[in-house]
């Protein structure tokens, strides 16, 4: 029989706080066993401002988890956003000792410190340091370079690094709770493992994780992770155009945008006037729906146009397309918006099948934290002989203390 695991990922989002605890077989197969689910109070643009609301909300969604798991939770992987979260290339090159032939692991190692040797704000830490790619005298798209013969190696890493402080806050407020973090993962890293199939990413693909508060993104070419970052504007924005059109709360106007949103503001009728009630049946609002729907379209653009920015020297190279994820992912039309800025293909999504309650996880809006669960699955697969404590040591310790980690 083979041998299960079982992870929790968290996401605190800027509308929801989510605890997923999933089964993992060595197989490759997961399990959901149960998810936690709470409004989200405290955070804004996927960032932690109030800590003591956070942590009320984090501990209901960690209850019901536990409580439909039948797992006591006591380590999370631990998804982060945030637009101070930021991304680069970069190789490091090193030249073998003129008596040796052959590649060893020691140069391997060697090439990829010089690679992770980056400049980046003092007041920043590494989440991320993945390998892209080795490259073995001036032959590219090398997977395992131990043991060629060559004079010189390179490795090619893509760098995900951010504001310390605010890794060290969302770590903090989840460990108060308590709970230990034994990784930290930038959140479309996580969505991506179950959205993007390895096809997609060998024909170049560019996810978009639209959330309430951010627009996180990853963008892989010829199977390589080439970019990434996040776009501190989401679904929020568009609540709070509705509720500046129409002079109505913001709870009001985030239930007329799921309701009655929809981004095809062409295909509406002259003249057809959307009322909104509060919850006596009072008219407290009204607008015409085709201007209604050109504002969410316009802030969609608005949102699109930026994530096209910093991915547009590669846009030409995604023949898998756009794949469009997150709670607004489901707003209607948004992916014929992405269609119009970008000019490819748009695929709406949502994580890939896993076995347990399947019909209610496949939601985009589960990405993420399924993700995490299929991200820690990944790791321990890599590192078998490294303890999740070990991980927790390694990692999570150094980002807590002055020394930035890789």
């Amino acid at each position: 029989m083979a041998k299960t695991t079982i992870y929790a990922g968290l996401e605190i989002g800027t509308h929801k706080i989510c605890v997923v605890v999933g089964e993992a077989k060595r197989d490759g197969s997961i399990k959901i066993l149960g998810v936690g689910e709470a409004a989200s109070r405290g955070v804004r643009k996927g960032e932690i401002v109030d800590f003591d609301k956070v942590q009320t909300c984090l501990n209901d969604a960690l209850v019901r988890a536990e409580d439909r798991s039948d797992v006591m939770i006591r380590n999370v992987f631990l998804g982060v956003s945030g637009a101070h979260i930021e991304s680069l290339n970069n190789i490091g090159r090193y030249r073998l000792p003129e008596d040796q032939t052959e590649i060893t692991e020691d140069d391997v190692e060697e090439a990829k410190e010089i690679a992770r040797n980056v400049n980046v704000p003092q007041q920043n830490v590494f989440l991320h340091s993945m390998t892209r790619q080795y490259i073995v005298d001036g032959q590219e798209a090398v997977r395992q370079p131990i043991g060629r013969e060559a004079r010189f190696l390179e490795a090619d890493y893509h760098i995900i690094h951010g504001v310390r402080g605010r890794i060290q806050n969302a770590i903090r407020c989840v460990r108060e709770i308590p709970l230990e973090v034994e990784d930290v993962v930038f959140n479309p890293i996580a969505a991506a493992q179950v959205v993007l199939s390895r096809e997609a990413k060998n024909q170049g693909a560019l996810m978009i994780d639209f959330g309430a508060g951010t627009a996180d993104f990853v963008l892989y070419r010829d199977g390589m992770l080439t970019a990434s970052g996040c776009i501190p504007l989401g679904g929020d924005h568009m609540t709070n155009d509705i509720a500046m059109a129409l002079q109505i709360p913001n709870g009001r106007a985030e239930k007329v945008k799921v309701d009655e949103g929809s981004t095809l503001f062409q295909d509406v009728d002259a003249g057809d006037i959307l009322r909104v009630e509060d919850d006596t049946g009072h008219v407290i609002g009204e607008i015409e729906r085709a201007f209604m729907y050109e504002i969410l379209y316009l802030r969609a653009q608005e949102i699109f146009d930026q994530v096209k920015v910093r991915c547009e020297a590669h846009i030409g190279h995604l023949g898998a397309g756009i794949y469009l994820t997150g709670g607004v992912s489901l707003l209607k039309g948004i992916d014929a918006v992405a269609r119009d800025v970008f000019g490819i293909k748009v695929t709406k999504v949502g994580s890939a099948p896993v076995s347990g309650v399947t019909s209610t996880f496949e939601n985009p809006k589960y990405s993420t934290p399924i993700g995490l669960i299929r991200y820690a699955q990944i790791l321990d697969s890599e590192k078998p002989f490294l303890s999740p404590l070990a991980r927790l040591s390694r990692k999570v310790s150094e980002m807590l203390s002055v020394i930035p980690f890789s």
